[in-house]
């Protein structure tokens, strides 16, 4: 490990890559604690904290993923949910619509600049509309704890609607989550890992030591009687901690390996056998992480905005519906998972291009015929390990909720220990740990998670 850790250092492209994935994501932590102009952060933290009081809200869960971003309504409060929504749309467009799907198989540059763009602008509109939704949440707020927003704003006012208010507000925040898109895809191009993920890994991360805190307060350590935590609970989540994290690395980690042969090949005048891996690897779940991230914001879209128009509307009734720890959210959260789960894995395998590519290498699965054959077996067992994949991934995400529910555990610390949290950051860590390797490997170097060679 450390051998591994001096070859890191020894890499000077790859030191650069690591230096600027820092650098910007310094930059994302520093602008979580810019206020918007005329928001007192500190009032608006205290009234989160009345707000939510210790249950589960949805408030918490778009707080964690923003890094408390949201609750001190600073420049980056949306975080990156408008971008992932976008990413979501368009996603699911490219897969519905035949003459896209046709562009960007002939033309595969020109078809993701094209995505790239339309995602971008989905982003500033969405962004937009839920600032504008996030102000009139911020008058409510401010009516009924007032010095959260300046008076000095409310004051300017046409046809009785402050409007330069909602002007600021609007323009910041969605300027803030633009700037953020650039940093992510930034961090994609000319950094290490992928830029939106680390984004919300790190947002996620940066609530651990409040966590940690947490825990000590509600353990009441310094007084006789008890905690609203016992020290069993405590060991109960330490344990979950550990299992959820082992299981995300063998979901994602894990294999099917289907075996090939190759056909001997005659070159001038010798017959030659032909030379490659002896095992086609499919993953478990070829999408790692990715359904947890979508699933997540795409829920938290439709109560978002549901919270912030307010009850007395169907809006207000889907929005308590799909509240985080429901039922229905439950319910909801797991389906939405097994659709994305296969719905990704779709777009990336290609098991007609694999098939191709074999019967070109001579190479084929013993027992099953080249071409049409290998094409209908690949999606077969891909189809088999991922409906594993999914169903885990499922259980994993809803399990630390349900355990936290029975025993009475503060939503944010299970939520946190063994929930949709961890499973991204396990999953971050374990993409960005592969692209290292990669850059080592293409050294010579052996990369973190190489296997040690024994005699």
């Amino acid at each position: 490990m450390n051998e591994t850790i001096t070859r890191i250092f020894q890499n000077s492209e790859l030191m650069k890559k690591i230096q600027f994935t820092l650098f910007m994501l310094l930059v994302f932590r520093i602008g979580g604690f810019i206020p918007v102009p005329g928001i007192d952060g500190e009032v608006a933290l205290s009234y989160f904290r009345h707000a939510t009081g210790g249950g589960q809200n949805l408030f918490q869960l778009i707080d964690i993923f923003s890094g408390g971003a949201f609750s001190q309504m600073t420049i980056f409060a949306l975080g990156v949910v408008p971008y992932i929504s976008a990413s979501i749309i368009f996603q699911l467009l490219v897969a519905l619509i035949p003459s896209i799907q046709r562009e960007v198989r002939e033309n595969p540059e020109y078809g993701r600049r094209k995505i790239t763009r339309w995602t971008r602008i989905g982003t500033l509109m969405l962004a937009f509309i839920q600032s504008a939704l996030f102000a009139r949440f911020a008058l409510q707020m401010n009516q009924s704890n007032p010095g959260i927003v300046s008076s000095d704003l409310l004051a300017v006012r046409m046809f009785d609607v402050p409007w330069l208010f909602y002007m600021i507000m609007i323009t910041t925040m969605t300027t803030g989550t633009c700037f953020l898109m650039w940093i992510g895809e930034q961090v994609t191009e000319k950094g290490i890992g992928n830029g939106m993920s680390l984004i919300i890994a790190t947002g996620i991360l940066s609530q651990l030591p409040s966590t940690i805190g947490l825990i000590i307060q509600q353990l009441n350590l310094d007084s006789p009687g008890a905690g609203q935590l016992s020290l069993f609970s405590v060991l109960v989540l330490l344990g979950l901690f550990v299992g959820v994290t082992i299981a995300t690395i063998y979901i994602i980690q894990g294999q099917r390996k289907v075996p090939l042969q190759y056909a001997r090949r005659v070159i001038g005048m010798r017959e030659v056998q032909g030379v490659g891996s002896s095992y086609l690897p499919l993953k478990v779940n070829y999408a790692g992480v990715v359904p947890v991230i979508f699933a997540s914001s795409l829920l938290m879209f439709p109560a978002t905005l549901g919270q912030f128009i307010g009850a007395g509307n169907w809006m207000g009734v889907v929005a308590d519906s799909l509240s985080p720890g429901s039922s229905m959210y439950l319910l909801l959260y797991v389906l939405l998972i097994l659709f994305f789960t296969y719905f990704w894995t779709a777009t990336q395998f290609h098991p007609d291009q694999i098939a191709s590519e074999m019967k070109k290498n001579g190479a084929f699965i013993p027992g099953v015929r080249q071409g049409k054959h290998t094409q209908e077996y690949l999606e077969e067992t891909m189809h088999r390990i991922t409906l594993i994949g999914a169903c885990s991934l499922a259980a994993l995400a809803i399990l630390p909720s349900i355990i936290g529910k029975v025993m009475g555990v503060s939503p944010s610390i299970s939520y946190f220990f063994g929930g949709t949290a961890l499973l991204i950051l396990v999953g971050v860590v374990l993409d960005t740990m592969k692209q290292v390797d990669s850059h080592l490997i293409m050294r010579r170097y052996e990369g973190f998670m190489r296997r040690p060679k024994f005699r």
